[in-house]
């Protein structure tokens, strides 16, 4: 249980990947599509965004970057199991950010806190107590981190996804961010205007790995139940990447 220690270790210690400015604005990465001027809340000049996967945050990177804002990603996702899962999610984040030039802070994974945090909730649906759980956790380290490196605001890639509730999530954020009064969480809502969608064309483009399940033990577990029910294999990490249906 040594990890629960970390969360003791100011998160000024997590490494940063990759220290390039924004530049991709002017080239064929991002996506020739007519998206709105997208402006930070209260005038602020950069933005932290906690990224959950590549997948999700995509279109929110491309976005952002044809908005010409400047930004950097946050990943701190310690409810993402088993281990390789894991390492897929964030060094696919990790190459997708330096492809476009993104700042891209690594967060510690922090799992034994994660399952420390979730006792007692083993068993509650998606969308349910344990999800809120997780949800701030993940926010107030974003927000923490914030605080401490001259962030004004935070957002995230979470609520792009249609499998995720856009209130709940945004209520968490709300939450960690109002901790410190020099941090506003940012709810714009990713899947309007064709986000979503634009989300699917990107990972099929970029052929990202392709997910089956929310990314905690419990989603696994539950999700594996629902596929036996179906009479369906259970899931294979690492095997599924978007476009290969296409293929």
């Amino acid at each position: 249980m040594c990890r629960l220690l970390l969360n003791n270790i100011q998160s000024s210690l997590h490494p940063i990947i990759s220290i390039k400015q924004n530049k991709i604005m002017n080239t064929p990465r991002v996506t020739q599509i007519n998206r709105p001027k997208l402006v930070l809340p209260n005038g602020a000049d950069k933005l932290l965004l906690h990224s959950c996967c590549a997948p999700c945050s995509g279109e929110v990177m491309e976005a952002l970057l044809a908005s010409e804002i400047d930004y950097t990603i946050y990943f701190y996702n310690p409810n993402i199991h088993p281990l390789k899962e894991y390492e897929i999610r964030k060094n696919e984040n990790i190459k997708f950010a330096e492809q476009h030039g993104v700042p891209f802070i690594d967060a510690d994974y922090d799992v034994d806190n994660w399952f420390e945090r979730a006792k007692g909730m083993e068993y509650e649906p998606e969308r349910g107590i344990r999800c809120s759980m997780c949800f701030d956790m993940r926010f107030e380290r974003t927000a923490l981190y914030a605080h401490e490196h001259g962030f004004p605001v935070i957002s995230s890639s979470l609520g792009i996804s249609r499998w995720k509730d856009m209130n709940q999530i945004n209520d968490c954020g709300h939450r960690a961010a109002a901790k410190y009064p020099n941090i506003a969480y940012w709810d714009f809502n990713w899947r309007k205007g064709g986000g979503s969608a634009r989300m699917i064309e990107i990972s099929k483009r970029e052929h990202f790995y392709q997910q089956e399940y929310c990314g905690c033990a419990y989603s696994l577990r539950d999700t594996n139940a629902w596929r036996r029910e179906k009479g369906r294999e259970p899931i294979k990490i690492g095997v599924k990447y978007y476009g290969d249906d296409d293929e």
